[in-house]
Parts: structure tokens; sequence; C-alpha cells
């Protein structure tokens, strides 16, 4: 339980840590002017004022916040603080003066991504054969548990997802396999054959596969610093695709809400992590990260997005949305976070008592 919650303060502060940061560089770099920037809510512990910002940790570590000159657009303005106004910006720095928390947090999980590549290297499956299934095309082929697969119609495989790609993409098409086996290479023909399989989301899909399973060989590949960046960028990107997915395919109902975690599995899943090691801790902040941008894009009143809506909307009408439409979309957006935050905690509590 100790791990559990000083893993999660960890996650939790490093997340909010950087979210505000991007909200705090892209704010200064606009000459709006920020009165604090408090890690936690409620009452202030300690901390330091430099200028006119207060750098505080506050007593409840469940978030954290940066208040803005003029953030409130029916806040009274002393005439001398209206240069340093958020309201008063140019709409489109406030579009990026709000982006930036969430952009921060793809950052960070980019940032982690390059430094784990960096130490470990890339994990890379090797296409070597584990197992033919009886019957199955790799079976008729010739193929042989202990194969490693060099090339298929000439392209090279260096991985188990390289070779997985190009039997996807061969619609069905005879491939020519080239195969080490006992320090020999051996031409194969090998014709994939469709067949339902269930997705990551548990849909029922068509693909065209030859029977195999991995052996599950791992090569640890070095990679370049500007091969790291590359592979950064990579990951977030296919974690970000992921997550988008898994939200869209949540709102049609694809996706059970029972799969929804709150801030209890959250808890568990990175002390796990963390008593796994500090590279596994790290790649799971970055996969929450990523989560966190995504959800703070969702056009919800309260949330960044929600901010950008009307920002956007301002832009396109060239006014500020009604403050009275604003003021009850907001509610709304409290009122919808608070139900979603109910329900995670009792999917949380279900998970541990019924599970």
């Amino acid at each position: 339980m100790t791990t559990n919650i000083f893993a999660f303060a960890i996650v939790l502060g490093v997340l909010i840590f950087f979210h505000e940061l991007g909200h705090f560089l892209v704010a200064r770099l606009f000459g709006v002017g920020v009165e604090r920037f408090s890690l936690g809510f409620g009452p202030r512990l300690f901390g330091k004022k430099v200028g006119i910002t207060d750098y505080r940790i506050s007593a409840i570590p469940l978030g954290g916040y940066v208040k803005m000159v003029g953030e409130e657009p029916n806040a009274k303005i002393d005439p001398k603080d209206i240069p340093i106004s958020f309201t008063h910006k140019h709409v489109f720095k406030r579009i990026l003066i709000v982006a930036a928390g969430p952009l921060f947090n793809i950052l960070l999980a980019v940032i982690i991504f390059y430094i784990l590549l960096q130490i470990s290297g890339a994990m890379i499956l090797k296409p070597t054969i584990g197992k033919v299934e009886l019957d199955s095309p790799a079976f008729k082929g010739g193929l042989q548990k202990g194969d490693l697969v060099l090339a298929i119609n000439e392209s090279p495989v260096d991985s188990w997802d390289d070779m997985a790609a190009l039997i996807s993409e061969s619609k069905g098409s005879a491939l020519a396999i080239a195969v080490e086996r006992e320090a020999e290479v051996k031409q194969l023909t090998v014709t994939p054959q469709i067949k339902t399989t269930k997705n990551i989301f548990g849909e029922d899909v068509q693909r065209f596969v030859i029977g195999i399973q991995s052996a599950g060989d791992v090569l640890e590949k070095k990679l370049t610093p500007l091969q790291a960046v590359t592979e950064s960028f990579v990951q977030t990107y296919t974690i970000a695709k992921l997550t988008v997915l898994s939200v869209v395919k949540l709102i049609q109902g694809s996706i059970s809400t029972k799969t929804l975690g709150g801030p209890i599995m959250i808890a568990q899943m990175a002390g796990q992590q963390a008593k796994e090691g500090t590279a596994n801790l790290a790649f799971f902040i970055a996969l929450i990260s990523i989560n966190l941008a995504i959800i703070n894009f969702l056009p919800i009143p309260v949330l960044d997005g929600g901010h950008l809506l009307f920002f956007s909307i301002e832009a396109i009408i060239r006014r500020p949305v009604n403050l009275r439409i604003r003021e009850i979309a907001q509610q709304v957006g409290v009122f919808i976070l608070f139900l979603l935050m109910v329900y995670v905690i009792y999917n949380d509590i279900a998970r541990i008592f019924f599970s």
C-alpha cells in the first residue's frame, strides 16, 4: 500500500508539473502575468514568490494549476495590468497557451521514451517461429519450429512485426519466404489464408495469417541519438493513436465502460511498475501522460479542450462566446466530470472486491 501511494504521488506530481509548466512557459512567452504556480490544491504549505508569481506546494496533492492575470473573462482588471492580462491577449495566443498543457504532456512522453531508448535500446521481437499450427498454410509450406524468417518476397524481415505486416499485406497471394534453419538458408512458398481473429479491442476482424506463433526471442538493438528521437516520436504517436481509438470506441459502445479506471487503479498500477523498476515506472508515466493529453483535448468545458473549443469559435465569429453560455457550459462540464469520477472510482472498488 505504501509503495502504491508513493508511486502514485510521483506519477501525479510529474504529470501535473509538466502540464502546468506548458501553460506557464507559453503564457510568459506571450507576456501574460502569472500570479500562482501551484502543485496541489488548497492551503499553501510552502513556496517562494518571485516577481508577481507565487511558486507553491499546496496541501491537497491531487492536481495543480496556474493562475494567470485576467484569466476569468468577467474579472475586474486593474488598467495597469491589461498588458499582461490573459483575456486581453489575441485569441490565437490564448489558444496556444491553453494547448501548451496537453502538448507538454506529449513532450514528456517523447523525452521519457528517448531516455529509455538511449539507455536500453529498442527491444525487438525476433521473427523466430515458436510453433507451427497443424494443417496451417505454414505447416503445408514446410515451415518448422525454430526457423528464423529472413525475408518475404525478397523484402528483408528484421522483426516479428515486419513479418506480420508483410503477411497481412499479401491479400492471400503466395509468399516466397526465406528462412534460416540449422545454419542453412531455405526457400519456401506459403499461401496465407484469411481468418477471423480478435483485435486489441475484442472486435472480430479478418486478416491473412499463415498459422505460426512467436518463439518469444527478443533482440536488444542499440540506437543512435537520431534513431532514438525518431523512435520516441513513433512510440508516442502509436500510443496516442491507440488512445484516441479507445475513446472513440468507448463512445460507440464497442468497448465496455467497465474497462475505465480511476485513481485507485492508477495507484495500483503505479505501485506494480515501481516494484518492477525505475524504467517500468518511467514508461508508465509516459503512457499516462499521453492519455492525460488526449483526455484534456476533449471538447468538454473545464478541460483544456473546452477552452480551445470556445476560443476557436471566437476566432471564427470574431467575438467572445456569450459569457452566460460559457458559465452554463462550465457547470455542465463540472457535472460530467463529477459523474465520470464517481463511475471510475466505483469501477476501481468493484475490481477490488468483486473480481
